[in-house]
């Protein structure tokens, strides 16, 4: 077991953080924590997220200690591993995301399109600043867990540095949970054939202990409940044979979706109603268990899941996670440097993707053509220059179109330039 474990959020300023925290101590057991330190560069998230933790830890019983600092050195230093969760730029960043590319006649999302186009122009060189932090100041072999999004290009930035990284989603999980429920087993008992890239997957299989692939069944029987779940037409999934994610949702509905964000409050709006609520929560000393507006704020299962993959990699368990990693041949029709969600065995030496059956063309060139917006975004995010970005935004499969193209690169560039250097 180990023993003397020091873990280090970025980003634990986030309202999401007491999630985290009710999960470290439920699974104190496996994850033994002696030092938990939340960085984030907001004194006032510090004080109420980090308040909140220690009277979470004290009424748990838990042993370890918690630290709130703006100090990333002080904050990685000694640490085992460490969780990325940032947010450039906040939810006012988000709302920008989710609203300017309108102006273009396309959807406004935080991890698709050009709203996660921007993202990863904010994100990318912060993660890689603080990534070379943890490289300089963590124990040798410290793992990074990257849950900030646009979580593919973000882990794809950190693996092309050299950092031991590895993505993470919580897509597949609430997958095999709602399937785990829907078959009476434990969510252990699910196995997902989960495939493609981050916020762009399909469940190809679904394997329950004892029952083998359910899918035609669930297809068969539940395909009404499944079809609103993912908000996507019925016989959509019944021509793929397949679960789409609810991100498919934005290629597969696109026109729908605009119309009902041009007459609904954006993700972001919705999100700061609930942080206020969180937070005035957390600033009560009296409150000492996560508050039921805490299922709100998104991210379902995510404690799980990020639990799960420490343990692994600090216990060299050896067991299959849905993550982000290198794809190294999996899906042979990608550069093996990219980085696919899907099913990997997980060890102290990191997770090794397991083998993928052949995708249906519709599959296949979909993912092709987002991964190849995703490399130019990348060098576009690494390097800067408007020409980068025109490239990456023209390459995307909702634009195209390359006056769309440039007339988006100008929103972008100006609801973005105080977060970018070189604009």
């Amino acid at each position: 077991m180990t023993t003397g474990m020091k873990l280090a959020i970025v980003g634990g300023g986030s309202t999401y953080t007491p999630e985290l925290i009710d999960g470290f101590l439920r699974h104190r057991d496996v994850l033994p924590l002696d030092e938990l330190w939340l960085v984030d560069p907001s004194e006032e998230r510090r004080r109420l997220v980090g308040g909140m933790a220690q009277r979470m830890f004290a009424r748990g019983g838990h042993p370890g200690t918690v630290h709130a600092t703006d100090d990333l050195v002080a904050g990685v230093a000694g640490a085992d591993a460490v969780l990325f969760q940032l947010r450039v730029g906040g939810q006012d960043a988000r709302h920008g995301d989710e609203t300017w590319p309108h102006e273009a006649g396309v959807i406004g999302q935080e991890t698709t399109g050009p709203g996660g186009f921007a993202k990863a122009l904010r994100t990318v060189p912060v993660v890689l600043e603080a990534a070379e932090a943890v490289r300089r100041y963590a124990k040798p072999g410290a793992w990074i867990v990257d849950f900030t999004n646009p979580v593919g290009i973000v882990t794809r930035a950190l693996l092309s540095e050299g950092h031991r990284a590895v993505g993470l989603c919580n897509v597949a999980i609430g997958f095999q949970r709602r399937f785990a429920a829907r078959f009476d087993v434990a969510p252990s008992a699910v196995r997902l054939d989960h495939v493609g890239l981050n916020h762009l997957t399909w469940e190809l299989g679904v394997h329950v202990d004892g029952r083998g692939d359910v899918l035609p069944e669930l297809l068969a029987e539940d395909l009404t409940d499944l079809a609103e779940e993912v908000e996507l037409p019925a016989p959509l999934l019944t021509l793929q044979q397949a679960v789409p994610s609810y991100y498919l949702r934005y290629y597969y509905a696109h026109e729908e979706v605009l119309r009902e964000q041009l007459r609904e409050p954006t993700r972001a709006q919705v999100v700061q109603e609930v942080e206020r609520a969180l937070l005035a929560k957390y600033g009560d000393p009296a409150i000492d268990t996560k508050p039921e507006e805490l299922e709100r704020r998104g991210g379902a299962f995510y404690s799980e899941a990020a639990i799960d993959l420490l343990v692994s990699l600090t216990t060299d368990r050896g067991d299959v996670q849905v993550l982000d990693v290198r794809n190294d041949g999996i899906l042979p029709f990608l550069p093996d440097d990219h980085v696919i969600e899907v099913p990997s065995r997980v060890t102290a030496d990191g997770a090794v993707p397991l083998p993928v059956a052949p995708l249906a063309d519709d599959v296949r060139s979909l993912i092709a053509d987002v991964a190849g917006y995703e490399r130019l975004a990348l060098d576009a995010a690494k390097h800067g220059g408007r020409d980068r970005v025109l490239h990456a935004m023209w390459a995307h499969p909702l634009v195209r179109d390359f006056d769309r193209a440039e007339r988006l690169t100008d929103l972008l560039l100006a609801a973005n330039a105080r977060h970018l250097a070189w604009a």
